[in-house]
């Protein structure tokens, strides 16, 4: 056998015969009759087959099998293979040399797909294969990866038998695969045609499905190509984004290809769950079982195949993979920055639900300001989902001292999210500034301040208790962290908010309660108002506090009396109970011409009255219920 291989000349037509010169045999069966090069220029210039493996070996065995062949009659070359050998201008030259040399020749490369449709054309009549035609392939492609990928996937775009065959070839060699792997993720993300170009100057479009059913047939070899490990995030984010493209929109064309397909190969009935399973193989072929098992036993396959809760089941499926496969979400996260970076990226919301989900796997210090602009441009979205998201990753930004200090800039539109009815969106604009003003280098501005003070001040009455105590919490961070000449127009806010602080030191919820203590002992000292209502305070001696604190203006009784109305409704009983004592307080204090405020409290109090005699009990003062 010799020990330099190239394509066998009586298995190309004879038109086709003459790019196959210049291409020598080397062995000692052959030196004398192939002893150099006819022609300069040969197409096989460089071949990537170094040596077999065993993985090779199994594969051209299966293609022989599938096609009939006896395996008993197939015999492969007692000694590794090396590149053949050709001259140019004059000089014996090899390896890239030699390619160099055939890309110099461009008419003969014009045939290439032209050899690629002979190929697949011979597979298909079912004539017995031979060494040769699987070499060829392999040289062919090693050389015009491009030019082999796009020919295949337009002559047989169903992947059927004879395609197959010569992609699991292809797939056999680490070298020509790496080659190839491009060009189907730059088809694979065209969805639902990519316009691909070939030397022969045809640019007819390709279907982004064919690519995903080439990718199908390599995941049923029996081994795992070593390339996939390598271009995972690509595959993974591609794979992905078909999914959700092809249960919004499918073409009659798709659906035509896709009925091929299933009549050749026994395929699942819709395209979108036959592209989940490939995500699955991918993933299976990668040995991600533990995430493979998390994701199965909370059902997002399903949900992925929604393009209503699509988005959410990326969401889970990257929480999953970051805790349980955390290596590979740095890649998926670099690829999902790429494409965000676009300026109108389809299938946006998943990406954006993945990325956030696995931003601490990347390092800010390089990709943080790349990060910020991408969750700068969602939050100013109109759709609360996209948002929502933002924030999430504003979150996690916000905790970094390198980034907290380039968040500043978005104050203006955090105070505006804040008054909107979405309470995931309030909470996380309410994370988002606690963080910022954890850093000791940030200070709260004059012209922030007050109208963070004003849109927290609502809150603290707010559903959702969480909501609360952000809120509280946030709300003392500013008095702390307000610059100097901020003070005095907040100082007006701060006293108006002593009595719903008050109000909520009985809430029911402790941990409000104590969030509430804690603000209003900030907000006294803010105010400097006078030593004994901080002692009071300290020793959590409220209603001594109330009574000193309506005492120590008497011109305000009406505006404190109007503050308490709200409370005497609230679902909890605590708030109701000190509503009405605080406004039975203020009512003593009052002359005896009370104005229609005290009036209608007075009426208010007879009515509670009545209703809290049965239902307060022995309960004292300052007490908490806890939920």
């Amino acid at each position: 056998m010799p020990d330099v291989y190239e394509p066998h000349r009586h298995s190309v037509p004879r038109d086709e015969q003459h790019v196959y010169q210049g291409c020598s045999r080397a062995g000692p069966h052959s030196h004398s009759e192939h002893s150099s090069c006819s022609q300069p220029g040969s197409l096989w210039g460089q071949s990537c087959l170094q040596s077999k493996s065993s993985k090779q070996l199994v594969a051209r065995a299966g293609c022989l099998q599938e096609l009939g062949g006896a395996s008993s009659q197939f015999h492969w070359p007692s000694q590794p293979l090396r590149p053949s050998p050709m001259w140019w201008e004059g000089k014996h030259c090899s390896g890239k040399a030699a390619a160099v040399a055939a890309l110099q020749v461009s008419p003969r490369l014009l045939q290439v797909p032209g050899f690629v449709r002979n190929m697949h054309q011979r597979l298909v009549s079912n004539g017995p294969p031979d060494e040769g035609l699987f070499m060829d392939i392999l040289r062919l492609t090693e050389a015009h990866p491009t030019d082999v990928a796009v020919t295949l996937l337009r002559c047989a775009p169903s992947c059927d038998r004879a395609a197959a065959i010569m992609w699991k070839t292809i797939a056999s060699s680490r070298t020509t695969l790496e080659k190839v792997l491009p060009t189907l993720l730059s088809v694979m993300e065209g969805w639902p045609l990519q316009k691909m170009y070939t030397s022969d100057g045809d640019n007819e479009d390709v279907f982004a499905l064919a690519a995903t059913r080439v990718l199908w047939e390599i995941l049923r070899l029996p081994w795992c190509p070593e390339p996939f490990v390598e271009y995972f995030p690509n595959l993974f984010v591609a794979l992905l984004f078909q999914v959700y493209i092809s249960t919004e929109q499918v073409s009659e064309d798709i659906n035509t290809l896709w009925k091929r397909c299933q009549e050749e190969n026994g395929l699942p009935t819709n395209i979108n769950r036959f592209v989940v399973n490939t995500v699955r193989a991918l993933l299976h072929h990668l040995r991600c079982l533990d995430l493979l098992m998390a994701v199965e036993r909370k059902c997002a396959w399903d949900t992925l195949l929604c393009a209503d809760t699509h988005h959410y089941a990326v969401g889970l499926l990257a929480r999953e993979m970051r805790r349980v496969s955390r290596p590979f979400c740095s890649g998926t996260a670099f690829r999902l920055l790429r494409w965000l970076s676009r300026e109108e990226p389809r299938w946006d919301l998943a990406a954006l639900a993945f990325l956030v989900e696995v931003l601490d796997c990347l390092d800010l210090s390089e990709w943080g300001n790349l990060i910020l602009e991408i969750m700068t441009k969602y939050l100013q979205s109109k759709s609360m989902e996209r948002c929502h998201l933002a924030l999430k990753g504003l979150v996690v930004l916000s905790k970094d001292p390198s980034m907290a200090k380039k968040l500043c800039s978005l104050s203006e539109r955090l105070v505006e999210l804040l008054r909107n009815e979405d309470t995931e969106v309030v909470k996380r604009s309410l994370s988002v500034f606690t963080n910022l003003l954890l850093n000791k280098d940030i200070l709260t501005s004059s012209s922030t301040a007050p109208k963070l003070a004003e849109v927290l001040r609502p809150l603290f009455d707010h559903d959702n208790s969480h909501v609360q105590q952000l809120s509280i919490r946030l709300y003392r961070d500013v008095m702390e962290t307000v610059v100097e000449q901020g003070k005095k127009p907040l100082k007006m806010l701060v006293s108006q908010s002593l009595l719903p602080l008050f109000f909520h030191c009985h809430d029911e919820n402790q941990r409000v309660a104590q969030a509430s203590r804690e603000t209003l002992l900030c907000a006294v000292t803010f105010l400097k108002k006078r030593k004994d209502l901080q002692r009071l305070l300290k020793t959590d001696d409220l209603w001594s506090f109330a009574e000193r604190l309506l005492a120590e203006d008497r011109s305000r009784a009406a505006e404190h009396l109007r503050r308490a109305l709200p409370y005497l409704q609230s679902p909890q009983e605590p708030l109701r109970e000190a509503a009405v004592r605080t406004a039975a307080l203020q009512a003593l204090r009052t002359d005896d011409s009370p104005s229609k405020t005290n009036l209608r409290v007075q009426v208010m109090l007879d009515e509670r009255a009545a209703s809290l005699g049965s239902s307060s009990g022995s309960r004292q003062p300052g007490q908490h219920q806890i939920p």
